[in-house]
């Protein structure tokens, strides 16, 4: 299962907020550029960026600070925040980003997003971030009607590569995942999904990883890596590429010898 470090951008700085409320952030780092090649540094395979500025704004607002993470490391790296249009989505492309993160259209605009889908196909995910089961818009501060598994099924059906779900009453809370919000998700859906939202501790993250043969291939971590709850090297020893459960036993050693 990938471990995704979360870098969460506010006025060009790397900040956690909690439970997505803008008025109670906190800054880790005035250099996200430093902050991704510390990830990559501790062994992340993908980095997840949002633009926080941008998801209120609707439009591209710290492309300067993604630009210099994207020209910092060489790892894929997932962005999302404010995309709304073509142009903007275009625009993250042309620096180097990997994958485009669209929300708000999802729920607001499905035929560009299939139009999306199918001009830049696999770099296209959909975040669906949920508040009581129901998809929150433009920076979280709206929800709407929709319910998140009717999104996920519809998303799917138009060509998204993967789905990220955000449990907002979860997201920096460090409350452990949404299990049973995943699981539903997992059941309705079979492209890829990646959970966001409460993860405080590798048993958060083992137990997400039972969820892995259901579909979630992937978890971004965010405030608990930054407070040291999680080490990137610990997660991923955990539930990354050759983790401590798939290590073959030493055959030749005998209890008896």
């Amino acid at each position: 299962m990938d471990v995704i470090p979360a870098i969460d951008l506010l006025e060009g700085r790397c900040v956690r907020l909690y439970q997505g409320d803008y008025s109670q952030s906190q800054v880790f780092n005035e250099n996200p550029a430093d902050v991704a090649k510390q990830w990559v540094d501790e062994g992340a395979s993908k980095l997840h960026v949002v633009d926080l500025d941008g998801a209120k704004a609707g439009k591209v607002v710290n492309l300067g600070a993604i630009e210099a993470i994207a020209s910092t490391v060489s790892i894929p790296i997932q962005v999302g925040g404010g995309l709304r249009d073509r142009q903007s989505v275009q625009q993250l492309f042309d620096i180097g980003v990997h994958r485009a993160i669209l929300g708000t259209i999802a729920v607001e605009q499905p035929e560009l997003v299939q139009q999306l889908c199918q001009e830049f196909p696999e770099q296209i995910i959909i975040g669906i971030d949920a508040r009581n089961g129901l998809v929150a818009t433009r920076g979280w501060l709206e929800t709407s009607e929709v319910l998140a598994t009717q999104l996920a099924v519809q998303m799917q059906e138009l060509g998204a590569a993967a789905i990220i779900y955000t449990d907002i009453h979860r997201d920096g809370t460090l409350s452990g995942p949404n299990l049973d919000a995943l699981r539903e998700l997992a059941a309705a859906i079979s492209i890829p999904i990646i959970a966001s939202g409460g993860v405080s501790s590798v048993t958060d993250l083992l137990s997400l990883l039972a969820l892995e043969p259901q579909g979630v291939t992937g978890v971004i971590v965010g405030k608990a890596l930054y407070i040291g709850d999680i080490s990137l090297k610990e997660a991923l020893r955990a539930i990354g590429p050759g983790r401590i459960q798939d290590i073959p036993p030493n055959l030749d050693f005998s209890a008896f010898a």
